[in-house]
């Protein structure tokens, strides 16, 4: 293991925004055919904006065990390949139907609904092409390991499950237990892929990531509530995206259901729990317990 300190929280954000833009650069090249308005349309949700939380969270998982910073960017592109999708598909019409993502046109106002159902499509299709790929990692074991690790994280029993789940909340009063459950499967899922991804990439046994999980159990919520917390009390100029859209809707939230106050002190618990987690790391973990913080400091 390393024993060095990884980069503090800033400096490694900007470097991991910075490597994943230049990868989607270079796999959306346009072409010279009649596809290039997809690739634009790939291209205007991918690159720019966004915090690259979940690839810098492979990054400082891989940090737990000298994985390559190579295999980091590759499997947190593969991540962000599904993020992005799944933001191109909530923000459609047929959903939460939205205007604003990152600062920006949502891709479906950019382009067209078909244009940006396709475009997400195809994220999720280089996801897996990303991770089949031998410059991912060498042994094929650890490449079939993430396939499966992020297939099920971004399925029914993960991240489509929860969007489920929440679209059926603007018809059916959920207590807790239910958001607790919903936002389990659609943020939590794919943080919990990408915690566990420097351990699958360094071939550690299942065994040995529990506590890997339990940090990513309670980063998942806590970094839900901060967005829940966000959506009431932020404005659309500092997200990036429009705000108070879950009480317009009548969805229950932590924060509906909790208040603000004593959801904040439960979002600070559970960043609290989640570094206790890591107990058995030290410097190389660093990272990860910089991440915990700012997942409720955060502004957007």
């Amino acid at each position: 293991m390393r024993i060095d300190a990884p980069p503090r929280l800033p400096a490694a954000m900007t470097a991991m925004a910075e490597a994943i833009d230049r990868q989607f650069d270079q796999c959306l090249a346009l072409p010279e055919d009649q596809r290039a308005r997809l690739y634009a349309a790939m291209r205007h949700s991918a690159i720019g904006g966004g915090k690259r939380l979940r690839p810098l969270l492979v990054q400082a998982s891989c940090d737990l065990f000298n994985v390559s910073f190579e295999s980091a960017v590759r499997t947190g592109l593969a991540v962000e390949c599904i993020h992005v999708y799944s933001l191109i598909h909530d923000d459609l019409p047929a959903m939460d139907n939205d205007d604003l993502r990152r600062g920006k046109p949502t891709t479906h106002r950019a382009f067209d609904e078909a244009t940006a159902i396709l475009a997400g499509d195809c994220l999720h299709d280089l996801a897996y092409s990303i991770l089949v790929d031998e410059r991912t990692h060498p042994d094929p074991f650890a490449r079939c390991e993430l396939v499966k690790a992020l297939a099920a994280a971004s399925g029914p029993g993960g991240m489509a499950g929860g969007q489920m789940m929440d679209l059926i909340a603007e018809t059916m009063a959920f207590d807790l237990a239910t958001v607790t459950r919903m936002q389990q499967l659609k943020t939590g899922a794919l943080i919990l892929f990408c915690v566990e991804a420097g351990a699958i990439l360094a071939r550690v046994p299942e065994d040995k990531r529990v506590g890997l999980r339990g940090y990513a159990h309670d980063l998942g919520l806590a970094f839900q509530i901060a967005d829940d917390l966000l959506d009431v009390e932020g404005d659309a100029e500092t997200t990036g995206k429009a705000v108070g859209k879950d009480a317009v809707a009548g969805k229950a939230t932590f924060v509906s259901l909790m208040g603000p106050a004593q959801a904040r002190a439960q979002a600070e618990m559970l960043v609290a729990q989640a570094k206790d987690h890591l107990h058995g790391f030290g410097n190389e973990a660093a990272l990860l317990r910089e991440i915990a913080d700012f997942a409720i400091a955060r502004k957007h």
